[in-house]
């Protein structure tokens, strides 16, 4: 056996180092065909899906899951460093120490100042030495075009409160809602499509920028929010099947009514 792949079995190494000794024995000719061929494009579907089950157990409070799960999305961290180490790019020891040094940078109120600041001030501080460093071009790099709409939504206006471009209170943005709820009747009334949906696209970021003014994450809420319409829908479709009759043969009313009940 190759000392690499000694390596894996070897329990006086930390579980860190069998864990990227076991990826770059997968990745070796006398490993596996399917890694191999991996690049990290491909590898995309493999991480958005780790992350998405990290969530999962976080929401259900399955702390077993979640040992689990943040395993496998290590692992996805792990190979995309070794494809990037084949590649004479980077390895994982480059991202560790990048982001080791760039938490210090940020935090000058635990390694340096020492002074005490509420989670508001330490997150404006960090939006603050990102551009002052020069590290962002804009308050609003880093931004991923990738990451969830409403996510984006939520960050997008954080990003930009933190530097005082934001509503004072959350009474204001709901006088903002009632704004563009009446732009959309506008545009209803017109018949405008592209305007209608400008001004849908404004709803919900005024409806993001008030979850945010709440202190309230959008995308969990909305998670939670049709995690329990699934529920309440799937106890609504065992009730309809109960009776042996088609959906379509009950009337809305007896279903909001059936719904009612369940509620």
């Amino acid at each position: 056996m190759s000392d690499i792949k000694s390596a894996v079995f070897d329990k006086t190494l930390t579980p860190f180092e069998r864990l990227t000794a076991l990826m770059e024995v997968l990745r070796s000719p006398e490993g596996c065909s399917w890694d191999r061929k991996q690049s990290h494009k491909s590898l995309l579907p493999c991480l958005i899906e780790e992350m998405y089950e990290v969530i999962e157990a976080i929401e259900a409070g399955d702390s077993k899951a979640l040992r689990e799960e943040l395993g496998d999305l290590l692992c996805q961290v792990v190979f995309h460093a070794q494809l990037a180490k084949e590649a004479g790019a980077f390895n994982i020891d480059d991202s560790i120490n990048h982001i080791v040094d760039k938490l210090v940078r940020r935090h000058p109120h635990v390694f340096a100042e020492q002074k005490e600041l509420t989670p508001k001030q330490v997150r404006d501080q960090w939006e603050k030495i990102k551009v002052e460093s020069g590290e962002k071009p804009s308050v609003l790099s880093g931004i991923p075009s990738s990451m969830p709409a409403l996510t984006m939504a939520f960050r997008i206006g954080q990003k930009a409160g933190g530097v005082g471009f934001d509503w004072k209170k959350a009474a204001d943005v709901i006088d903002k809602l009632r704004e563009e709820i009446g732009e959309i009747g506008k545009a209803m009334q017109q018949g405008d499509k592209e305007a209608l949906t400008d001004e849908i696209g404004d709803l919900l970021f005024a409806v993001a920028s008030l979850a945010r003014k709440l202190e309230i994450d959008p995308e969990q809420a909305l998670r939670q929010a049709l995690k329990k319409f699934r529920q309440r829908f799937e106890k609504l479709e065992q009730q309809v099947n109960g009776t042996g009759r088609s959906f379509e043969s009950f009337t809305l009313e007896q279903l909001e009514e059936i719904w009612q009940r369940i509620k």
